[in-house]
């Protein structure tokens, strides 16, 4: 097990909810609902997720059924089975691994930004609009 993990899930927990954490998370139980970390997101074997989850690396090994968003990496060891959606930089697949859905590798701030840009410019159209009436 990695020594440098913060924070850990036991194989006997089942957690529903928001998991925020800074720092590395390892988890080897069930957990529903959504996942974000500023670091690795590690899910072991054992563990399960019908979950989003939101970092900057995810290590998997175990299940999860909903989308990664991973700013850096997602790795997909022998034993994972995901379902859902992956966005990221980087995709590592080893060969067992099961991976249904699809994969967007652009970089992901600059998506981000461009969204974020037109929300600001569809704002700053509908202030000049209530101004000019």
């Amino acid at each position: 097990m990695d020594t440098n993990v913060s924070t850990i899930i036991g194989k006997d927990s089942v957690i529903t909810g928001t998991i925020d954490v800074k720092g590395p998370l390892r988890i080897d139980g069930k957990v529903k609902g959504q996942v974000i970390s500023t670091d690795t997101v590690t899910i072991g074997a054992g563990g399960e997720l019908e979950a989003e989850v939101q970092c900057k690396i995810s290590v998997v090994s175990g299940r999860v059924n909903g989308n990664i968003i991973a700013t850096e990496k997602v790795e997909l060891q022998a034993k994972a089975e995901i379902s859902g959606d992956i966005k990221t930089k980087s995709l590592i697949i080893e060969q067992g691994a099961i991976f249904c859905g699809s994969c967007n590798m652009k970089n992901l701030e600059t998506g981000l930004n461009k969204y974020a840009d037109a929300a600001d410019k569809a704002r700053k159209d509908k202030d000049k609009a209530e101004v000019i009436k």
